[in-house]
């Protein structure tokens, strides 16, 4: 055998070595040999019981977490635009003479936020049953009424605020907002 061969021959061998010795470590890991060195697992869970009448019980695709809580979904989207408006707060970095501006549209977004925290305090705490169609409807048709009624509140001082922004300022509010669904969401960013 030439020299050229046995130097082209090792490379090749000591991957086949190397590659050998991974899956070797790998099925030793997951169970795969008898005898050798395994890693512990956890026990896999029990069975749920079934179901009252015999049937399956409620753990396929149509039923997956805990029950819905229509309150506390209330109340994290009320706590969420309470801190957007920090947020805001901070990002615009206003100015002595924007304070009173931005005082009187905080005291109409904390009334409008008194308003929809106790909405959500009438609302239910759980939902183990998915809700009927209307159901659904009246829902979102409550939610939205209430978002435009706090709207319509909040706009006059909103407005006012914002003629009182500089151009840098102004363009912060100009910008959609993270988790916004407005007309920015689905723009690329280059």
């Amino acid at each position: 055998m030439s020299v050229r061969a046995v130097f082209m021959a090792f490379p090749a061998a000591l991957a086949a070595v190397a590659g050998l010795a991974c899956l070797t470590s790998a099925a030793a890991s997951n169970g795969g040999f008898d005898g050798l060195p395994q890693i512990a697992q956890a026990t896999p869970p029990a069975a749920s019981p079934p179901a009252a009448g015999g049937g399956p019980a409620n753990t396929g695709p149509e039923r997956v977490g805990p029950a819905f809580s229509p309150k506390a979904f209330c109340e994290e989207r009320v706590a969420r635009r309470i801190g957007a408006r920090a947020y805001l707060k901070s990002k615009l970095d206003l100015k002595a003479d924007q304070m009173s501006a931005w005082d009187a549209f905080q005291k109409v977004a904390d009334e409008a936020s008194t308003k929809e925290k106790a909405r959500c305090a009438a609302l239910p705490t759980e939902i183990k049953e998915p809700p009927s169609f209307a159901d659904r409807m009246n829902r979102r048709e409550q939610m939205m009424k209430s978002r435009l009624e706090s709207a319509e509140a909040v706009k006059p001082t909103l407005l006012a605020l914002y003629d009182k922004l500089s151009p840098d300022q102004k363009a912060v509010l100009d910008r959609p907002m993270m988790g916004h669904r407005g007309m920015g969401r689905h723009r690329r960013r280059g």
